[in-house]
């Protein structure tokens, strides 16, 4: 057996496709292929299934990740472990999390915890692997290369403390000119015949993407995203409705607010760390800023601090 393999195996895995992998890798997809088949081979026995949306584990195959998850996370955290040892309240922390996380609830709290903390570098990975709903993939390393991670979703399992430090609402927003035409929905009822600009079909039916599954056997959906960007660039363009969390949509220009989180609901946001990690004093540090955080931005994350505009219900065109 060629133990390079393993780690071509594991990133299938984790990423769910061969393309997924190969990035993560750096090569292409044709090597990732070879090594796979070459590991089946070795073992006798067929690890992935090739389905539509991507590669799914056999039960050989998830009997072999759980025996290959803890060495993985040990190796994966050498460097960080080094690189910590010694270190007071200093040092550098890889910290994980979702674009709008990044860059509207943590981005505005830097310059003050900058001037707390002079000595300690933090590191901000938007990681796509935490930006799509739904729970954490059950195979998988979750804070693999980074100290801390901020997920949409509980974890599941791993070596890890974890503390639920919020919730992220969600709301329908559009454009006013997408409303003055379409007229603007005041009840579930209404949906029917809007355009929505809504999720992949892959994302775990929880929260919004849980009502977009059933707005959509009405309306018809124009354009699916994982990125929130795009879904609030196409609305403000006048695509259509789009679901966006509170704390994005409430605060960007050219979006009104249609629904709130009473009708969409919310996703919780979980805090992650490893347990060793979690007693160094720079790893504390960024751990007690992110809490922090969360709690002098609750009304923004939970869709409560925006002042909603009453506007009359616009009727339709009857063209």
């Amino acid at each position: 057996m060629n133990w390079d393999d393993l780690r071509f195996f594991l990133a299938v895995a984790g990423a769910g496709s061969l393309s997924g992998a190969g990035q993560q890798l750096g090569v292409n997809t044709t090597t990732v292929l070879r090594r796979v088949a070459s590991l089946e081979e070795d073992l006798g026995a067929r690890l992935f299934e090739r389905e539509r949306t991507g590669y799914r584990l056999t039960a050989a195959g998830e009997k072999l990740v759980e025996a290959l998850e803890p060495v993985d996370r040990r190796l994966s955290a050498l460097p960080r472990d080094f690189a910590a040892a010694g270190e007071g309240a200093e040092g550098t922390v890889r910290l994980a999390a979702g674009e709008v996380v990044a860059a509207l609830l943590l981005a505005p709290e830097f310059p003050a915890f900058h001037r707390d903390h002079p000595g300690l570098e933090l590191e901000i990975v938007t990681d796509p692997r935490l930006s799509p709903i739904g729970q954490v993939p059950k195979i998988g390393n979750p804070l693999k290369d980074v100290d801390i991670a901020l997920r949409l979703a509980r974890p599941t399992q791993g070596d890890m403390l974890m503390r639920k430090v919020g919730d992220m609402a969600y709301a329908l927003y559009a454009s006013p000119a997408y409303l003055e035409a379409r007229g603007r929905p005041a009840q579930m009822q209404e949906i029917a015949g809007q355009d929505l600009i809504g999720f992949p079909r892959s994302e775990t039916p929880l929260g919004p993407v849980w009502w977009f599954s059933r707005a959509e056997k009405s309306a018809r959906i124009v354009l699916r995203s994982s990125s929130v960007v795009a879904r609030a660039t196409a609305a403000r363009e006048g695509l259509g409705l789009a679901a966006l969390p509170c704390i994005m949509g409430d605060t960007e220009p050219g979006l009104e607010r249609v629904f709130g989180p009473d009708v969409l609901g919310s996703l919780e946001l979980w805090l992650m760390a490893r347990n060793d990690l979690a007693q160094l004093a720079h790893v504390r540090a960024v751990m007690e800023f992110v809490v922090e955080a969360v709690k002098r931005r609750r009304g923004r994350l939970e869709g409560r601090a925006h002042d909603v505009r009453e506007l009359p219900v616009r009727q339709r065109p009857n063209h």
